[in-house]
């Protein structure tokens, strides 16, 4: 009975000292590259995120791709779920249907920032011929 309840209490404490090791390694290693670029002489601002506007974008980008997948999986869940009641298809509508909708969003996704960097591109062509 006492080992059965240390057996979750152990899996808690090893995965936060893992998330803790994980976590210093990962400080330490920015660290030393932001030290080696300081005593190269180079600019270290590439690891500041609030200043690198590039990093925004990509956040955004980011954020709106795997919104775009999240809310596709949960259609997909959702007309999986409609499949197997109807059909009885079980476990094929579930995984299907995932697979269909999230690959549906990333392509989706795709499309919309094609479009985008083509549009950011025009209108950077547009200010370069006007200067």
């Amino acid at each position: 009975m006492l080992f059965e309840a240390l057996i979750p209490i152990t899996l808690f404490i090893c995965s936060f000292a893992a998330g803790v090791i994980i976590t210093y390694i990962n400080r330490t290693a920015k660290h030393k590259e932001r030290m080696a670029l300081i005593e190269n002489g180079l600019d270290a601002g590439i690891f500041d995120v609030k200043s690198n506007k590039k990093n925004k974008k990509t956040n955004f980008s980011s954020s709106l791709k795997w919104g775009m997948v999240s809310v596709a999986i949960g259609m997909g869940l959702l007309v999986g779920g409609v499949l197997d009641a109807i059909l009885g298809w079980e476990e094929v509508a579930y995984f299907s249907m995932i697979l269909l909708f999230g690959g549906a969003a990333l392509i989706g996704y795709y499309l919309i920032m094609e479009k985008k960097e083509k549009e950011e591109k025009e209108e950077q062509d547009k200010k370069d011929t006007l200067v």
